[in-house]
Formats: structure tokens, C-alpha cells, sequence
């Protein structure tokens, strides 16, 4: 069977985009920080955040990472820590990586110019065909489709799509699909206006079909199938995996950070030391980092979920009382003061343990 269900009276292509549009001049979102002055490079920086991400966490991120980094050029020249220090609690930090990676490349490839042919656009880092599509479309006029999670869902609807639209066979009908309706003019309007419908009225749960501008030839409205369709991914239960993180202060009150490989969980960002639970945590930390230590507090445990397990965060507050013999400042592990103004992209679980900072215990005298 088809992964598309043939409805008796479907939207023409045009009559489908003039519905979308008309509905977009009346109600779309027009005052969207990247809608204003936009360009490939505001855009582009938009649709990476937006990734998995809402727009209203976006919106504050957007601003700062425009005020620090301005155009591509200031991007590419800036060090990762600068960047993710920016991305610090925006979260799927390979994200924040492959922009400034990508900068760089187009810095060296494109003369400093962002690319706007689409293959030389996804071959960038980070940058697939509907991130391609949008960033064209919004910030340089072109006509391309684009199937984000918005996007699949409303087209997952009107066309009665059953199936999880993340599935191969799938995808590449709905791509037939959102191409067959991407009007040829006003393609930045209409491809914002599918976003914005799949976010504010063709939402996941409880969506508002009675005001769809598309509803008359929506298959799951009709069918009664809005709150089925579209299928969920199939669920596989996530592994739990436990660690035991170290906040370690020295006299001044500085805490001991790792930089973490470049790839990876929170690869590029600074970390706390971790451990097996188990450790007995003064005699690895006497071998590991040369460090002697206070009688260490074990804080609550807490879980942090990634997409693929979950994290179990075991909290361990010590003294160090030798810091400044046995650990060096190198290039991967330093004293850490939030006060001194360097940037520093930090992990979210280490940003939730910082702030505010714990008091640890101190040496009975």
C-alpha cells in the first residue's frame, strides 16, 4: 500500500498554497527576531537553534549569538569555547560545533560569502536538504521545499499518513508531496507559513483543526484520525547509564574543569571530572588528578536524558587541598571562576550544579 492515502476531493497544488498563504498574511508570525533583516546567515543560525528546540527558548540565544557574532566572518574567526559558551544550555552541542566548523569552511571554500547554490549549501556541516531549503528560501528568496517536524506533521495530516513520517519509504513521499505544493512565488511566505501552521495550529497534541485553513481537504480531520496520525517512532526503552561528577573547589573557591574530547557527549564543552560511582572518590582523585581531598558530600542524585539513554548524575562536593602543586592550568583542565570573564561553554548538568554554587565542606581546624 502507498504510504499516501488517496482522498476523493484533495487540494489542487495552487489551491493548497493559496490557502496557506492567505492564512499566513492574516495570522503567520512575522516578527520573529531572524524575520527581521533576514539573511542566509541569520537564517542559517535560526534553523540550527530551532533544531529540536523551541522558539521561545531560541529567541534569547538568537539575540546574544547576533550581538557576539554579527555576520559569518566574526563567527569563523571566534574560538569554539566562545561559541559554545553562547550554546551553553541550548542543548545538541554538535549543533553549536558544525556552525562554527562551518563558518570556517565557507570562510576558505566560498571567499567569506555564504553559498546560495543548495548542493554546495548542504554539503556544509550540520545542514541537511530542509535546512538547506529554508535557509535559501527565507534568506535569499529562492524556491525549495522543506520538510521539517512542522511540516511532516501537517502534510502527514492532509495527506492521511499513517505510518512514522521519519521512515524512509515515507519521507521520500511526503518530500514528492511538499514539493508538489511549494508554490513558485512566495516561497520565504509559504514555507514559513507551513512552520508556523504545524507549530501553532497542527500541533502534536489536541490540534485545532476548526480553524486549518487546509481542513476541507484534510484527510485525518475528516477521518477523525488527528490525534493518530502522525505515528509516533517506534520505542526501543532507553539504557540508564550512572556517573559520578566531582565539584571540586580549591581556597579561592575555584572548581576544577575538564575539557571534553572534541566529539562525543558534550564534545569541545568543559565538564566536571567524573568517575565511577563506586570510586572511592579521595583515592581517585589522589591518583587521577594528584589531588588531596576534604571528606567528600554526596548530594542527590538526578537524571539527565539524552536521545539515546539515560544519565543518571550522582553529585560529589569536595575540598582540594593541594590544587596548586599537582593540577596545571593546560589546555584541558583548569580552575574555573565564573567571575573572571573567560568564556567557557559549559554542559548543561554542569551549569544546573554551579548555579548557584554549593558550599563544600572545609577542613576542621
Amino acid at each position: 500500500m502507498n504510504a499516501l492515502t488517496v482522498i476523493p476531493q484533495p487540494l489542487a497544488a495552487d489551491e493548497f498554497g493559496a490557502r496557506v498563504l492567505a492564512w499566513f498574511d492574516q495570522h503567520g508570525r512575522k516578527d520573529l527576531p531572524w524575520q527581521q533583516r533576514p539573511t542566509p546567515y541569520r537564517v542559517w543560525v535560526s534553523e540550527i537553534m530551532l533544531q529540536q528546540t523551541q522558539v521561545a527558548t531560541v529567541i534569547p540565544y538568537f539575540a546574544r549569538f547576533m550581538q557576539r557574532f554579527p555576520d559569518l566572518a566574526a563567527l569563523a574567526i571566534a574560538s569554539q569555547d566562545e561559541v559554545l559558551a553562547l550554546w551553553s544550555g541550548l542543548g545538541y552541542y554538535a549543533r553549536g560545533r558544525n556552525l562554527h566548523t562551518a563558518a570556517g569552511i565557507v570562510m576558505d571554500i566560498h571567499g567569506g560569502v555564504f553559498p546560495l547554490d543548495i548542493e554546495a549549501v548542504v554539503a556544509l556541516p550540520g545542514i541537511g536538504r530542509s535546512t538547506a531549503g529554508a535557509i535559501l528560501s527565507l534568506g535569499a528568496g529562492q524556491r525549495h521545499a522543506i520538510l521539517d517536524g512542522n511540516v511532516k506533521r501537517v502534510l502527514s495530516r492532509v495527506l492521511g499518513v499513517t505510518a512514522w513520517p521519519g521512515a524512509p519509504a515515507v519521507e521520500r513521499d511526503l518530500w514528492l508531496a511538499a514539493e508538489l505544493y511549494t508554490p513558485a512565488a512566495r516561497c520565504a511566505a509559504y514555507n514559513q507559513a507551513m512552520m508556523d501552521l504545524g507549530a501553532t495550529l497542527c500541533t502534536r497534541g489536541r490540534p485545532d483543526c476548526a480553524r486549518c485553513p487546509l481542513q476541507q481537504g484534510c484527510v485525518a480531520r475528516h477521518g477523525g484520525l488527528a490525534d493518530a496520525i502522525p505515528a509516533s517512532k517506534p520505542r526501543k526503552a532507553l539504557p540508564v547509564k550512572s556517573t559520578a561528577m566531582l565539584i571540586l573547589r580549591n581556597a579561592r573557591g575555584e572548581v576544577l574543569l575538564q575539557k571534553r574530547p572534541p566529539s562525543g557527549i558534550w564534545g569541545g564543552l568543559w565538564a566536571l571530572p567524573e568517575c565511577a560511582v563506586e570510586e572511592d572518590i579521595q583515592a581517585w582523585a589522589h591518583r587521577q588528578l594528584g589531588l588531596q581531598l576534604s571528606a567528600p558530600l554526596r548530594g542527590a542524585a538526578w537524571r539527565h536524558t539524552f536521545s539515546h539513554f539515560h544519565l543518571d548524575i550522582h553529585p560529589i562536593y569536595a575540598q582540594a587541598e593541594n590544587p596548586s602543586n599537582l593540577v596545571m592550568e593546560d589546555s584541558a583542565t583548569v580552575w574555573y571562576n565564573s567571575a573572571s570573564g573567560v568564556d567557557r561553554g559549559l554542559a548543561a548538568p554542569v551549569l544546573r550544579l554551579l548555579d548557584p554554587p554549593v558550599p563544600v565542606p572545609r577542613k576542621k581546624t
